[in-house]
């Protein structure tokens, strides 16, 4: 994970390579954020906690899978 200390955004360290195809997200006590890293003053996404982790637990069972 790479994370910009100012902001509090991150990136999975397997998005890092020669691809800059990848998103950032930002945790804080109500929500998560998620936007596009190649537009970082662009918009966001903001989820509720709740959400977030039922998306998580549907990738962990792979149900986005093609």
């Amino acid at each position: 994970m790479t994370r910009d200390a100012d902001s509090g955004w991150f990136k999975s360290t397997r998005s890092s390579g020669a691809s800059d195809n990848c998103v950032e997200v930002r945790i804080s006590a109500y929500a998560v954020g998620v936007r596009d890293s190649k537009e970082r003053s662009g918009p966001a996404f903001e989820f509720s906690l709740s959400s977030w982790g039922a998306f998580l637990a549907e990738v962990k069972v792979a149900r986005f899978d093609r």
